[in-house]
């Protein structure tokens, strides 16, 4: 009972000592914080100019299949919702772990009296991604009244952040194992490529994946590797309530959730168990 406490206190430690490093460079925290907001910016952009040929994306010939422009704004808000929350605090962390095998900085970590995957996951917090959850929320809080038929439920305002939620933890799933994998292959620096091409496919509605290739990838990215349902759930139950065609899938998210941190544990304990100290 006294734990998680603790945990949470040392959580906050971590927070507090990231956001003091990174206004100790003002500059470079102003820097970064732009360069994320102009991304964002300049994708939106490219999306506004989709719009200007189409009323709408995906097949409307499927049931609730077709995402108009506010639907699919809402969409894009809570892509960048969840991304920024993961690049906020565990992509930079996973991205250095394997300095920590290189540096011996992991034989530190196993020696300290706390969960080693905890503290590798949420040692640093990357500030400026901040930049991104800002914009998401002006995006959402632009589009969301503008999508026909807007009506918000009580069960839609409890459901979407635990959705929000079950996304952010499918990613970090993703990230941890493709940490731990730097136990096996070494300097593993590539794990911001593997990231970019892996959630490229969460970042569209699933229905741009039709005829026998992409209902093979939909398929597989849904029900191999659930990385389709991180953004097409929540953002359903905003945009567009789940019709009966995908209402399997709010279940299903859950259950993936669920089984991929179970499955990132593991993947992390057994690369824990084949590590070799730095200095052996």
């Amino acid at each position: 009972m006294t734990s998680r406490p603790k945990y949470f206190r040392v959580f906050l430690t971590f927070v507090r000592n990231s956001l003091v490093r990174d206004m100790m460079f003002p500059a470079n925290f102003i820097i970064e914080a732009i360069s994320s907001f102009g991304w964002v910016t300049m994708n939106i952009g490219f999306y506004l100019l989709i719009f200007n040929y189409t009323d709408q994306i995906g097949s409307g010939g499927v049931e609730g299949g077709a995402w108009d422009k506010y639907q699919f704004f809402v969409f894009i808000a809570t892509s960048m919702f969840i991304n920024s929350v993961v690049q906020m605090f565990f992509m930079t962390n996973a991205d250095e772990f394997s300095e920590l095998i290189r540096t011996g900085g992991l034989d530190f970590a196993l020696l300290k009296p706390i969960d080693t995957q905890f503290l590798v996951s949420l040692r640093k917090v990357e500030w400026a991604s901040l930049a991104n959850f800002l914009v998401a929320a002006s995006l959402m809080t632009y589009a969301l009244p503008r999508v026909d038929g807007f009506h918000l439920t009580v069960w839609q305002v409890l459901l979407y952040p635990v959705y929000v939620l079950a996304g952010i933890g499918i990613l970090y799933s993703l990230t941890i194992v493709l940490a731990a994998a730097s136990v096996w292959l070494g300097r593993n620096t590539s794990i911001y490529d593997f990231w970019f091409y892996i959630t490229t496919f969460s970042r569209y509605p699933m229905e741009i994946y039709s005829g026998p290739i992409g209902g093979w990838l939909r398929w597989g990215f849904t029900f191999i590797l659930p990385i389709l349902i991180v953004v097409n759930v929540p953002a359903r139950m905003l945009a567009k309530p789940l019709s009966k065609e995908y209402a399997y899938l709010a279940v299903f998210a859950l259950a993936a959730t669920a089984a991929s941190l179970v499955a990132s544990r593991w993947v992390f304990q057994r690369a824990l168990l084949s590590y070799r100290s730095a200095s052996s």
